[in-house]
């Protein structure tokens, strides 16, 4: 799969053009079911693509950048899947900084 994440609109200026597709610094994360998890654009979003077509089926929004590779874990009896990313932010790259761990429950 082959996809462009990420836009430019969150970095502090007004660009001429919205650039879709960033950089991204850390790699994804993929699932047993087939999703693939990415917090590596410069902006401040966790995506989920679906790893065959590349569509993408869901963001959350974080409270600062991402730019760091998802983590997952179970948790508890029936196993719940949680999909976790650290928001720290990127101060070369203009992305807003902060210090959070941000989980996400899988369905």
């Amino acid at each position: 799969m082959e996809r462009a994440a990420g836009d430019d609109r969150g970095l502090g200026h007004k660009p001429r053009y919205m650039v879709q597709g960033t950089p991204n610094l850390g790699g994804p994360i993929i699932t047993g079911g087939g999703l693939v998890f990415v917090a590596a654009a410069m902006d401040i979003y966790l995506r989920a693509f679906d790893i065959e077509t590349g569509a993408e089926l869901w963001k959350g929004r974080l409270l600062a950048g991402g730019q760091a590779m998802p983590m997952t874990y179970h948790l508890g009896h029936d196993g719940k899947q949680f999909i976790v990313v650290a928001a720290g932010g990127h101060g070369k790259l203009g992305t807003k900084l902060g210090d959070s761990l941000i989980a996400f429950a899988l369905p």
